[in-house]
């Protein structure tokens, strides 16, 4: 039975304060213009993108590949806090969760703006259509992605749906939903790197080690925007998030890019060393091609991203300065998107098949189609946080039942030495 503080959380979606209000209020505006513009491009065609047959994949894959291992990067707090029972990341995984049911559904937002007759996509839904299981990556690919977002928001509502009625929630009906996440989100990634890995007449995307590093820079770029997140989330509510939990969180950012570094660089020796004609893709992102060098200022300042803020969160002195934190958390974030965009679907077209080089650069319908998407996947965010602060913290809940659920803690701008001594 639904708790009535559940309807009355529903209500506070409803109450903010000015800047509450100017925040939708520009996200309804980016929604809308990216409407429109893919009204635009549903009535014309791809034609007004600037994808072509020698790219035919371009931003909105892109965006697509970043945001997969947004909601991948779930798991890192998903196994400290329910097997580990690591409190201080256990108080704050359900906004984890919930950040990857959003990008979920900006994953699925991208792929459908990259369909060009999308209302066909009825033909791989099951019963209806034949999804080719399992020999179709495709199928495999909706089959994960559509399975993950179930069961984040299984999750999420379950352990709201107790809170709300002033309970603890259950481990023996949580344990079995996140012992199934965990390998479900390392599939998420796997198999969409398995998309690109499949194709073998593309040889910069045909090596094993492709999935290994989805993984890798999914739990360095997803837990990078956690830690912004967090940050902003106990400043404007009274959820307490200690800087235990951000600094441990950091701290296992740092040896997930030591593992996508190792990665980077095993693949660059193999390409530079070997020099074979499959070096033309890499040597276009870095150093250009036949005078074609449109993507090397931005893969360059990727790795410079990457190499910067792998350092910033090696350190234990950077990682635990909130500004050195965040300069390093900005820039892992720009780092991965780079590389991981397109920096990674461009240069698996160059050259095309015929020799030819065609330089790609997203249309201004694209852009503003992607930043609806964005705008979608952060209006979700927005309103799932919004919902679950009031039910999280206890704030409905008498008295004595808030006392008992949620004792005293120490104050979220302040580190705890001894606990964070014991953490360590």
């Amino acid at each position: 039975m639904i708790s009535k503080n559940f309807f009355i959380a529903l209500k506070s979606l409803a109450k903010g304060g000015k800047l509450y209000y100017l925040w939708l209020l520009i996200l309804v505006s980016l929604i809308i213009n990216g409407a429109l513009n893919y009204a635009h491009q549903f009535d014309r065609g791809l034609i007004v993108t600037a994808m072509r047959d020698p790219v035919s994949w371009g931003f909105y894959i892109s965006n697509f590949t970043f945001l997969v291992g947004v909601a991948a990067a779930a798991v890192l707090l998903v196994i400290p806090a329910y097997l580990y029972h690591f409190k201080p990341i256990k108080e704050i995984v359900l906004f984890g969760e919930i950040l990857a049911i959003s990008a979920i559904v900006m994953c699925l937002l991208f792929v459908t703006a990259d369909m060009g007759r999308p209302l066909l996509g009825w033909h791989i839904l099951p019963l209806i259509g034949k999804m080719n299981f399992p020999s179709s990556l495709l199928a495999w690919d909706v089959l994960v992605l559509n399975g993950y977002l179930f069961l984040n928001l299984t999750a999420v509502l379950y352990i709201l749906h107790r809170l709300s009625q002033g309970k603890e929630y259950k481990m023996a009906f949580l344990f079995p939903v996140v012992l199934i996440s965990i390998p479900w989100a390392i599939s998420i990634h796997t198999v969409t790197a398995f998309l690109y890995n499949g194709l073998s007449s593309r040889p910069f995307w045909n090596a094993s080690i492709l999935a290994p590093r989805f993984i890798a820079s999914a739990l360095c770029s997803g837990p990078a925007l956690m830690l912004l997140i967090f940050q902003l989330i106990r400043k404007v509510s009274t959820i307490q998030i200690s800087d235990t939990a951000i600094f441990k969180i950091a701290e296992l950012i740092a040896y997930a890019m030591a593992v996508n570094l190792f990665l980077f660089a095993a693949e660059v020796f193999k390409e530079f060393y070997s020099h074979s004609i499959h070096l033309a893709p890499m040597e276009y992102m870095y150093f250009g091609l036949h005078g074609h060098h449109n993507l090397v200022f931005w893969l360059r300042l990727a790795f410079f991203c990457n190499v910067g803020a792998f350092f910033l969160f090696l350190i234990p002195k950077t990682r635990q300065s909130y500004l050195t934190l965040n300069i390093a958390c900005v820039m892992v974030i720009t780092g991965v998107y780079i590389e991981k965009g397109m920096g990674l679907i461009i240069p698996g077209f160059i050259p095309s098949v015929l020799g030819e080089i065609y330089e790609y650069s997203p249309s201004l319908v694209e852009k503003f189609v992607g930043l609806g998407i964005w705008a979608c996947g952060a209006m979700v965010f927005t309103l799932f946080v919004k919902f679950a602060i009031p039910i999280y913290s206890g704030s409905l809940l008498p008295p004595e039942v808030h006392e008992k659920l949620h004792p005293p803690k120490e104050h979220p701008g302040r580190r705890s030495d001894d606990l964070y001594e014991k953490a360590h």
